[in-house]
């Protein structure tokens, strides 16, 4: 205690010296606490879309299927399992039939993924009961970002061209009958989803499909043969990952300014300890061992990071709140990334990222203050009362 009320007394009592190295650190509080709260709160979103558009509760892949490679699109199907076929008649599995295939936009050509899903669905938030229409042509919706690129809108026809189970190419009309406005790009761009029914007849791959999106939550049996369970780790393991790496590149920018404020302390104890030297022989002239100046300094340096926390929290928790509220509003074009991403990000500030935050500056403000006060262990009490230097 009597550490304490030392070094809060010394700090109090070297004035703007200590507020100007407190406001830094502050600084760096909350910066810290800012960008790895927007990167939480991307993770949490860009999931959160990914699983209600995409993924649900996990996939079944054909085992030919390579979401990668469009060129295996016409050889990953199979018939569905005969196991599935409870599951959805209850609406509890969505099966999902991919082709590749051509269209002709305003006499353009361009290579698309159609995609052929049931109507009725429920599961993912698609909007494919528009697709419940009496036309001549085939009914067909599309995203937003796709309707962008190829300038295609509601009630536009399209001249679409595919090659069947047989290897024979074929070619229609399809009418766009809704573009809607989509999160998840993978759903997205440069794509038409039309109904199952009607991709199988133009496939010639009667009861057949090339995923199986699992909307039941209990127990998924995932020996099916010729078809591989995915679940839902692995199937944003690629927003994880990118996530994560965005979150390693945005703290070169905080670490940058932990670094000024921790140089800046590190320089204040130097000097404090040079300017001191007859307070620290009368100390231990006084009977206090080498040890407790030691850490009375060290605590002195390790409170910056104490009144940095007070100081951050007046105006961080106010700026901070106000941010999680009205978002970060997400530049034009980020959302041709390839990720799932909002037009705004609410950023998530968690408990947790806040303790560890505070944990993280407090021993490093604690490590860099006990580096110069070392130097104490070596003085004599004598020569430094008489103000000498060694």
């Amino acid at each position: 205690m009597i550490a304490l009320k030392l070094a809060y007394r010394n700090l109090v009592g070297a004035g703007i010296r200590t507020w100007l190295n407190v406001f830094v650190l502050s600084i760096a509080y909350v910066l810290i606490i800012y960008f790895n709260g927007l990167m939480s709160g991307w993770n949490r979103e860009a999931r959160r879309d990914t699983i209600n558009w995409e993924i649900a509760n996990g996939q079944y892949w054909q085992k030919d299927y390579d979401p990668y490679d469009p060129f295996s699109f016409n050889d990953s199907h199979s018939a569905i399992p005969s196991v599935f076929n409870s599951k959805i008649d209850e609406g509890k599995i969505v099966p999902i039939l991919i082709s590749e295939a051509t269209i002709y936009p305003e006499g353009r050509i361009q290579s698309i993924v159609l995609k052929g899903i049931s109507t009725n669905q429920k599961i993912l938030k698609l909007p494919t009961y528009e697709l419940n229409v009496e036309i001549a042509e085939i009914p067909g919706i599309i995203g937003k970002r796709f309707s962008k690129n190829t300038n295609l809108k509601k009630d536009d026809l399209v001249t679409v061209r595919w090659r069947d189970a047989n290897g024979t190419f074929d070619a229609a009309e399809i009418r766009i009958i809704s573009v809607f406005n989509c999160n998840v790009p993978t759903v997205d761009n440069g794509q038409i989803w039309i109904p199952l029914d009607d991709l199988q007849k133009m496939k010639q791959m009667p009861d057949e499909a090339t995923i199986l999106v699992n909307g039941d939550e209990l127990k998924v049996n995932s020996e099916i043969v010729g078809w591989v369970y995915k679940d839902i780790e692995f199937l944003v393991m690629d927003i994880t990952k990118i996530i994560k790496t965005k979150r390693i590149g945005s703290s070169f920018f905080y670490i940058i300014i932990l670094a000024l404020a921790m140089l800046a302390i590190f320089d204040t104890q130097v000097l404090s300890i040079f300017k001191r030297q007859k307070e620290i022989g009368t100390y231990v002239a006084m009977g206090m061992t080498r040890k407790q100046v030691v850490t009375l300094f060290t605590v002195e340096g390790a409170f910056h990071a104490v009144l940095a926390a007070i100081v951050g929290a007046i105006y961080g928790i106010p700026i901070l709140a106000y941010v999680a509220k009205i978002g970060f509003k997400i530049p034009e074009g980020s959302d041709d990334m390839g990720l799932a991403m909002a037009d705004v990000i609410y950023p998530f500030f968690s408990l947790m990222l806040i303790v560890s935050t505070i944990i993280l500056v407090f021993l490093i403000t604690t490590i860099v203050s006990y580096l110069p006060a070392r130097k104490i262990s070596k003085m004599e009490p004598t020569d430094a009362i008489k103000g000498k230097i060694q």
